[in-house]
This record gives C-alpha cells, sequence and structure tokens, in this order.
C-alpha cells in the first residue's frame, strides 16, 4: 500500500493584495484575510473559526467610535461578505475583562447592545475572545497541523517542545467568556506570545496588520506541520493496513471492486440511516479515506471522538463503524450487519443524550452522520446535499488530525460530557437555525424521465424547489443537462431511451453514485402519433408501445428493485394521458398504449403497498406549451382531425373543457408534486388524477 506523506501537509501562504473593487480599509483587509483562510480546509473548518478586526468608523450619528470587526454567527470565512461583520463599540466590550464571570445568556444579550449597526448579524460565539487580545487583528482558526498536537496525549509538552515560550497553552474550556479571559490574560501577561494553542480545539494568532495576523497564522501552522512530520519519520499513518497477510490475493480492494460494492449497498444503507427523515448520501472513496478505513488503527480512533468542537454539529461525537473483511464475508452479510449496527448507534445515540440532557434538550436525530465501511470507504449522510457535503469534509480533516495526533501520541477528544455541551450548546444550535428551512421534499432523490420535455422540464423544477435532489432522465442529454443547469450539483443529467434495460438500469445506477438512492420516480418520456388504423405502420405501433408502455414498464422495475432494499417506501408516478380513458379517433396506437400505463400503475400499486411503495398517475390533456411532442406532426395530425387549423388547436382544446382552461406544464408538474409528497397524498395509491380543465368523457367512473 502507498503511504500517504507528509503526515500533515503544511499550508500554503497565498497572501495577495486585496482586489479593487472589493470593501477597502480595514474592513477590506479583515475581509481579504478571511477569504483567503477559508479557502484551505486544513486551516479553516467549514463555517467554523472567525477573524476580527479594530479600528475607526462612524456610529449613527456620524461620531467617530473605536470599532471592532468580528465575523457573524453562522457564515462561513471562505463566502461570506462585509455584511457578514458585525461592528461593535470597542469601548463597551472591553470593560467586561475585569468581570469575573458571565454567563452565555447575559454574554448574548450585553453584546447585542454593543452593536452599532442593530441589523448586522448575531456576533461570532468568540467575541469576547477577539476583543480582550490587544491587537488590531485576531484570527482564530482550527487547522489540521495544530490540533495534530492539541489533540495529542500530552499536547501541552508537544506544544513547548514545538514552539518554546513563543505559545501559550489553555486547557480545553467551552468557549464563552471564560476562555475569552483566559486567552485575554495570557495574551496581555506576555507581549513576546506569538500564539495561543486552545487544547482540543484550535490556534489562535495576532497581529497589526491583515497581512501580518495572516501570515503569522500559516507561518505557526506550518512550523507545526514540520514538527510532526519530523517526529513522525517514515512510519506508516494510523499503523498501516489491517491484517495485511488476510488480503494477500484478494483483487477486490482496488476503487473499481469497491465502488462496486457501494452501488449494492447504499440504497440498504439508505434506508438505515433515515430512521426519522430521508436522506441523501455522498460516498468518498479517496486515498485518504481508503488509507483510514484500511489500516490497523482505524477500529480504535473511530470512538474516541471529534477531532475538533466544530465537527460535532455535522459529524456527531463518533461515526457508525461497520466491520468488513472482504476475504471471508459476503455483500450480503455485511448489508444486514449495516441494518442492524444503525439500529445499534440510534439507541447509543438516544442513551447519550438521556445520560446529559435534561428536561429542555430536544434530541436530534439520532443517526449517524458519518458512515465507514472498513475495507470499503467512507459514506456521508444528510438532510441535503449540501449538509452531507459538510459532514464528509470535516471528516476529511478528523482524519488528517488523527493521523498527526497517532504519530505524536496518542489521539485524544472531548468527553462524552463536552460533547454533549458542544453539540446541544444554545449557542451553537443558534447557528444552526440560521440555515432555511427544509423543503417539502427535503432529503428526497427524484429520477424524472423525459426531463428534456416542457412537462419534464417544469417537474425537475417543480420538485427541486422543494427540496429534492434530481436525476434528469432523457434520450437526449444535452437536454437533460439543460434541465438540471441551474441545480448545480443537486442535479444530474443521464443521457438514455427508456426501451434500453441497460441505459433504464445506467439512470438509476447514477442515482446511486450521484445520492444514495431513490424516492420518487417520475414516467414521463413519450411521443405521440395520429393516424387512422388502416394507415397505422406496424412500425409506428410498436414504437408507442415500446416507449409508452416497455419503456413505463422497465423504469418501474427499476424503481421497485431499488425501492424495496431501501425500505422507506416510496413513490412513482405515471404522466399517462386523458387518451388513456377516453377513446379518440385517429389515435389507436397512442391512446392504447396510454391505457396500459394507466392498468400497469394499478397493477403496481398492488404490488408495492405492503412495503409503502405508492404508485399513482396523472393524466394531461392537451399541453401544447413548450411541447416538443405537439411542436411535431401530432399538432397538424389532430388538427386535421377536428378539421381546424393547427393554430387553432389551443383554442379548440380550451373551448371543450369544463373550466375553459388551457393546461400549462406547471399545472402537471403540481400535480405531480400531490403525489410525490407524502405530506400530501401518503394514503393514496392506485389513484389518477385528471388535470385537463374538466373533459366530461375523462371522467372517472
Amino acid at each position: 500500500m502507498n503511504i500517504i506523506t507528509p503526515m500533515i501537509t503544511p499550508a500554503p501562504d497565498r497572501w495577495s493584495s486585496p482586489e479593487d473593487g472589493g470593501p477597502t480599509g480595514t474592513l477590506g483587509e479583515v475581509l481579504h484575510a478571511s477569504h483567503l483562510l477559508g479557502a484551505d480546509r486544513s486551516v479553516a473548518n467549514f463555517g467554523g473559526g472567525n477573524t476580527s478586526a479594530k479600528g475607526l468608523s462612524l456610529d449613527h450619528a456620524g461620531r467617530e467610535v473605536a470599532t471592532m470587526w468580528v465575523k457573524g454567527s453562522g457564515c462561513d470565512l471562505a463566502t461570506m461578505g462585509a455584511g457578514d461583520f458585525t461592528p461593535l463599540r470597542l469601548e463597551d466590550i472591553l470593560p467586561l475583562f475585569e468581570r469575573d464571570a458571565m454567563s452565555d445568556e447575559d454574554m448574548v444579550a450585553y453584546l447585542a447592545h454593543c452593536q452599532l449597526d442593530p441589523a448586522a448579524p448575531r456576533s461570532s460565539i468568540e467575541t469576547l475572545l477577539h476583543a480582550f487580545v490587544p491587537a488590531a487583528h485576531v484570527h482564530h482558526t482550527h487547522p489540521d497541523a495544530i490540533n495534530a498536537l492539541a489533540c495529542a496525549q500530552g499536547g501541552k509538552e508537544l506544544i513547548v517542545e514545538c514552539f518554546g515560550a513563543d505559545a501559550a497553552w489553555i486547557e480545553y474550556i467551552r468557549p464563552g467568556f471564560a476562555l475569552a479571559k483566559q486567552v485575554g490574560a495570557a495574551v496581555r501577561e506576555n507581549p513576546e506570545l506569538r500564539l495561543v494553542v486552545l487544547a482540543k480545539h484550535g490556534l489562535v494568532v495576532w497581529g497589526e496588520s491583515a497581512e501580518e495576523a495572516y501570515r503569522q497564522t500559516i507561518s505557526v501552522i506550518n512550523e507545526a506541520a514540520e514538527f510532526v512530520n519530523e517526529r513522525a519519520g517514515s512510519s506508516a499513518r494510523f499503523g498501516g493496513r489491517a491484517d495485511a497477510g488476510a488480503y494477500i490475493g484478494v483483487t477486490g480492494l482496488d476503487e473499481g471492486a469497491r465502488r462496486g460494492w457501494l452501488r449494492e449497498l447504499l440504497p440498504a444503507l439508505r434506508g438505515a440511516v433515515s430512521a426519522e427523515n430521508a436522506k441523501v448520501l455522498i460516498s468518498d472513496l479517496s486515498p485518504s479515506v481508503t488509507e483510514f478505513v484500511d489500516s490497523a488503527d482505524a477500529t480504535r480512533l473511530v470512538e474516541v471522538g471529534a477531532a475538533c468542537p466544530d465537527h460535532l454539529v455535522h459529524t456527531k461525537r463518533v461515526p457508525l463503524w461497520i466491520p468488513f473483511d472482504p476475504a471471508s464475508e459476503s455483500l450480503e452479510t455485511l448489508a444486514a450487519r449495516i441494518i442492524e449496527l444503525a439500529d445499534t448507534y440510534r439507541e447509543e445515540y438516544r442513551a447519550y443524550v438521556d445520560r446529559h440532557g435534561d428536561e429542555t434538550t430536544v434530541p436530534g436525530d439520532p443517526d449517524a452522520r458519518v458512515v465507514l465501511i472498513q475495507n470499503v470507504g467512507l459514506v456521508a449522510v444528510g438532510r441535503s446535499l449540501a449538509a452531507a457535503r459538510v459532514s464528509r469534509d470535516l471528516y476529511h480533516r478528523a482524519i488528517e488530525v488523527m493521523a498527526g495526533s497517532s504519530a505524536m501520541s496518542n489521539f485524544v477528544s472531548l468527553t462524552e460530557a463536552e460533547s454533549f455541551a458542544i453539540e446541544y450548546w444554545p449557542l451553537e444550535l443558534y447557528k444552526l437555525s440560521l440555515a432555511p428551512p427544509p423543503g417539502e421534499l427535503q432529503g428526497q432523490i427524484a429520477l424524472v424521465t423525459g426531463a428534456a420535455g416542457g412537462i419534464g422540464r417544469a417537474i425537475v423544477e417543480r420538485l427541486a424547489g422543494t427540496g429534492a435532489v434530481i436525476v434528469a432522465f432523457d434520450i437526449d442529454g444535452e437536454g437533460a443537462g439543460a434541465a438540471v443547469a441551474g441545480l448545480g450539483d443537486r442535479g444530474v443529467a443521464f443521457a438514455g431511451d427508456v426501451t434500453s434495460e441497460a441505459a433504464v438500469a445506467g439512470a438509476f445506477t447514477a442515482a446511486i453514485d450521484a445520492f444514495g438512492g431513490v424516492d420518487i420516480v417520475v414516467s414521463n418520456a413519450g411521443i405521440a402519433s395520429s393516424a387512422p388504423i388502416e394507415e397505422t405502420t406496424l412500425e409506428e405501433w410498436e414504437r408507442n408501445q415500446a416507449i409508452l408502455a416497455t419503456g413505463y414498464f422497465l423504469v418501474a422495475r427499476s424503481a421497485f428493485r431499488m425501492l424495496r432494499p431501501q425500505g422507506l417506501g416510496g413513490s412513482v408516478i405515471f404522466v399517462a394521458s386523458k387518451n388513456g380513458l377516453v377513446a379518440g379517433r385517429n389515435a389507436a396506437a397512442y391512446s392504447s398504449a396510454k391505457a396500459a400505463e394507466l392498468h400497469l400503475a394499478r397493477c403496481l400499486a398492488e404490488e408495492g403497498g405492503a412495503v409503502g411503495i405508492r404508485v399513482n398517475s396523472v393524466n394531461p390533456d392537451a399541453v401544447l406549451a413548450h411541447s416538443r411532442i405537439w411542436d411535431s406532426g401530432w399538432r397538424a395530425e389532430r388538427a386535421a382531425n377536428y378539421g381546424i387549423d393547427p393554430d387553432e388547436l389551443e383554442e379548440h382544446y380550451r373551448l371543450r373543457t369544463t373550466l375553459g382552461v388551457n393546461i400549462l406544464p406547471e399545472d402537471i408538474a403540481q400535480s405531480v408534486l400531490h403525489f410525490a409528497s407524502s405530506a400530501r397524498s401518503a394514503k393514496s395509491t392506485g389513484n389518477l388524477l385528471n388535470v385537463d380543465g374538466g373533459v366530461a368523457a375523462a371522467y372517472p367512473r
């Protein structure tokens, strides 16, 4: 196995002058430094760390006042803007240093009165720490290199060995007034200090300019990295590979085999970690992850705890560890073990909350945020793709810290009680409350066929707009890509034909690879043809049957094959047609295929009901707007059937409806959402919903 070296990677110095056009002066400088720190996640975690600057500004009355700008609670150093800093009157804050104690509640209330701009965000949890350090610029970060020492047994002695008298060590204490006062006192009492290390937490560095504070931060980090790497020498990270001899001749440990295993396992895993709400999964087979999950020390290290307090709200105290020996165990055994251990994890998490909470504690979701499968890889779990990504990225940081700490001595972490005090700390929960509320379909994964057409695109937009992530499946790959282009990595396009078993299977594999499974499957791919029966060719008949009947069958079959092992139920929705209910002239091939769709849906409703898979149909009529079908020969053919000009067709359809309306793609999308959402239709299956403005002949009876 290739050993990843060095043990800790140094941080590059990215300092450059702030770009023109941005904020200038003191605020512009600290914003620029914040972006540089946040750009390197080995220096500043997502959402973690904080920066500040002291200077002069004008208050609401135009008076010049001593001001401290500090990062607002809940924002991220890499992406924050000038408006995410909170300006505070420094002269009101500094006298607090003389106090002996101050509760979190009193501190938050006091700082709110110090804000120069009442509309600014609540200031950072560690505002007082920044204020009490007598320097113009203060940077607090959680670098891997520093935490490799701060989270090592004997960390205080290691810091002294690395930095000598330049560093102060503060034993672990939760952020707040007491920590701020200890840090402030350490710096004030020793003007020669260059840095403060917070045990099991991070780093504080300062300077008289943003550049000085930034470069001092990078310099200190790299001194620590060099120290760790020298001490580690050529030793293998995490004790090397576990039981290497047991895997001689096992060829299944390459990335391709691991990826194949995950494709088999992820639906069941997704169900196992979605006890209270649906989750999105991200799998990770990067070299650092596989090195860790294959290692001799992983089984022990995963139980120690988080590598930084900032990780806890996103990764929980420990991951879900799944032992697996590919030399002697099957995937069936592993899948059963995942379900069993996920249930055990929930029980243990609830017991942890009971041990440390009280009557005011509102227990969080008990499912794991990070799953590690021995000899396979990492799976990150989140209510959204963004949340899963944060959990994954933070565990990468934990892996690096554990590597360094283990090379020094032993990796140590917060106690269980200290971890709970952070995870359920009202000031941390407040930061989480700043996130937008979850959408109706948050955590749901939808696969939509025919996504490039007018109805398909409207469905994609509607489901994504309520929180779902999307796999857009269409024979027109470019059009499918356009349908999800605005979703970023929340949307995946897959080019393929619904009449191809391989293509349909590939689309569902794409859903597993991107998001971990599927919940909502919308069969919408379609064509249409019109001709008298004498003129209907066998080719045309078979084409309608292939796409509208066989294609819907193939998609539904793959859907059931994924939904059953997930164990979360699910919703399969057929976009059929009014023609499936109403006999029409000169459309036998199309109408009979649509009738087959409707009956297939009813049959599948019976098959899926026992495991919570709902199957329903939406019946549109005459959706001409943005339609690829109606822009083909179908418009002219149907107009000829009614003896009117093609330009008169929309008005013809409007006038024949009971409500006197035209049907738009957005109307179909809204009806699909009704069946997709368990909040709206949890007890509805085998049903059809006509969206036709009222066509009496199509009234179900």
